[in-house]
């Protein structure tokens, strides 16, 4: 007898035409795990219920946008320039206070790095949030590029500001000049005016809601790349970052990311290259081809800064247009660093040769010895090695000061100082035009025969551009190899290896290099070994060379492990046809 009722579906046999239409059915785009946030966190713009409608104009990717812009614009300018000095005396037995203040200043970069961080995680996943996948990398690249301004703008800021007198407020008079050693600029007004600026922008951050209008839509059409390795499962279950006694688990769920551990590495060596550069580019240029401190730092600043910046935007239009998943924006990555690794080559074909020195590369025509700065020319004239004032001679040899060339006498024409009677001065290699030598020695340094300067200039730009072309990529393969609720918390991770093993080390690094190049020091008053004034430009060259090549190599063996060991997640295509296949079966 056939029993009537309700049937329980649950006894009911599995049809597998109704597996494979619900395997069809989660085969679309697959949203990430965490996502969209509640419609209901996509608030107006403003403060409470006030909320203007003119504000609202505000209220969308492009407006986080700019406010994210002049936040980084203000923040990186802490990086003013400004330099100081004193006179000192050798006596050491009574400590001044003022190094007291040295620890005030340490307090100030560790307060100053805890509130910049969080732009650059929190506010870069807010933007990956905001718009779809495609387009992230064109908003993170312009939002990297921007704060790159900032350190322009230190540059300029500081020197000018340089030139006002550091007691300006007090109306403290002075009689000393810029250009004096004794001079203090006001360096400390450009940190005033930069807190000032950033406090500001707190009004327009403190009006953006939650969530942007259309997160929610935005974020159900994203598709989930995190590194197949458990981890997106496992956060999604045990609910791992909501609480902070999670911090350990979180942290050892990243650590163990291969992906992301070799694409931080990668990034970090790049770090060490890009800040030893930005440091010691000017001391390079001013040493190679013998331009003054000045214009050296105006020519890096004219290759460094608009190349990372087209370098960063660049990019980020790429992988925006070209649509670039996870798997590629690595490639992408591989490619852009192999070519930086080429062009860093310049160093090895547009090195210069050392301008004569004496008492340094040569001898005073024939007499003394190298490496001493004293010869029967100039032993009578009590020359100070702790006073630094080069000229150069008519035989173009330089000298370290007018009294080690034996100077008695000079005269000034048009701020120019002339020297004549100088003993240690031989005759000019070229006859002049005149029976009669108008001088013997000018002020500065001889002007170089090197004419490699656009060369390099030229080939470094693009070497800056290719380099920083990985930048944004990386921070966009960090954002799509983790689990979506710990994109923050990798871009953290990611600024405390940049730090420890990029920036921090990274001058110190290259300092040494260039300090082991050195080939004349300065022996202050005290004897002590104070900074260098002349080098061995090949040797200099070599070591920079060297250490960018040897971290390029690096950056390489990582992006190459990283691209080997990412696993997308499971593609839903293949177990479908998988699924279709068995149905196949079932019916035959």
């Amino acid at each position: 007898m056939k029993r009537e009722g309700i049937a329980n579906l649950a006894f009911e046999p599995s049809s597998p035409d109704l597996r494979l239409q619900s395997r069809v059915s989660v085969s679309r785009p697959r949203p990430a795990p965490g996502r969209p946030p509640p419609e209901c966190e996509e608030g107006p713009c403003g403060w409470g219920s006030f909320t203007p409608r003119a504000l609202q104009l505000c209220n969308n990717p492009e407006g986080y946008l700019s406010a994210y812009s002049l936040l980084a614009v203000f923040q990186d300018t802490c990086q003013v320039s400004g330099t100081s000095s004193a006179n000192f005396t050798c006596n050491t037995s009574k400590e001044s206070s003022l190094s007291n203040y040295l620890y005030v200043f340490i307090l100030a970069q560790l307060l100053l790095g805890v509130g910049g961080t969080p732009l650059y995680t929190l506010g870069t996943a807010f933007i990956d949030d905001s718009v779809p996948k495609h387009k992230s990398s064109l908003y993170i690249g312009i939002g990297y590029a921007m704060s790159l301004l900032g350190p322009a703008l230190g540059y300029v800021l500081g020197g000018q500001l340089l030139n006002i007198y550091i007691d300006a407020p007090l109306q403290t008079s002075t009689e000393i000049e810029p250009d004096d050693p004794r001079w203090l600029g006001a360096w400390w007004i450009a940190f005033l005016l930069c807190c000032f600026g950033t406090w500001l922008l707190i009004v327009p951050f403190s009006c953006f809601p939650k969530h942007l209008p259309g997160t929610a839509k935005v974020q159900s059409e994203k598709i989930s790349e995190t590194h197949d390795d458990g981890s997106e499962a496992f956060v999604e279950d045990r609910n791992i970052g909501k609480n902070f006694k999670d911090f350990p688990v979180a942290l050892l769920i990243l650590l163990k990311n291969p992906v992301l551990m070799c694409l931080i590495i990668a990034a970090s060596t790049e770090a060490l290259v890009a800040t030893g550069f930005a440091t010691f580019l000017p001391k390079f240029i001013e040493n190679q081809f013998g331009q003054s401190s000045s214009y050296s730092a105006t020519l890096g600043g004219i290759v460094l800064i608009p190349g990372a910046a087209l370098g960063q935007i660049i990019s980020g239009i790429l992988v925006s247009k070209y649509k670039l998943d996870c798997k590629n924006i690595i490639k992408f990555m591989l490619g852009t660093c192999s070519v930086a690794l080429l062009l860093n080559t310049v160093f090895l074909f547009s090195k210069c040769g050392n301008e004569p020195f004496a008492g340094v590369s040569e001898t005073y025509n024939g007499t003394g010895k190298l490496q001493n700065l004293t010869a029967p020319c100039n032993a009578n004239c009590n020359c100070l090695r702790s006073f630094y004032y080069p000229v150069c001679g008519r035989d173009e040899v330089q000298y370290f000061s007018p009294c080690f060339a034996g100077c008695t006498s000079f005269t000034v024409q048009k701020r120019k100082k002339t020297y004549q009677k100088c003993s240690c001065i031989g005759l000019p290699k070229r006859l002049p035009d005149t029976e009669e030598v108008p001088f013997e020695a000018l002020a500065g340094k001889c002007r170089t025969q090197c004419t490699f300067l656009p060369l390099f200039l030229g080939f470094f730009f693009f070497a800056v551009v290719f380099t920083f072309m990985a930048v944004t990529p990386t921070t966009v393969a960090i954002l799509r190899c983790v689990p979506n609720k710990q994109r923050s918390f990798a871009l953290g991770v990611q600024s405390v290896f940049l730090r420890l093993v990029g920036t921090i080390p990274g001058p110190i690094l290259f300092g040494v290099a260039i300090d082991s190049s050195c080939t004349l020091w300065d022996i202050n008053k005290c004897d002590i070994k104070g900074a260098c004034w002349v080098y061995d430009n090949s040797k200099m060259a070599y070591m920079l060379i060297g250490i960018s090549a040897a971290c390029k190599v690096i950056t390489i063996i990582f992006i190459v492990t990283a691209f080997c060991l990412y696993k997308p997640p499971p593609d839903d295509s293949a177990t479908l046809q998988k699924d279709a296949e068995t149905v196949s079966a079932v019916h035959m």
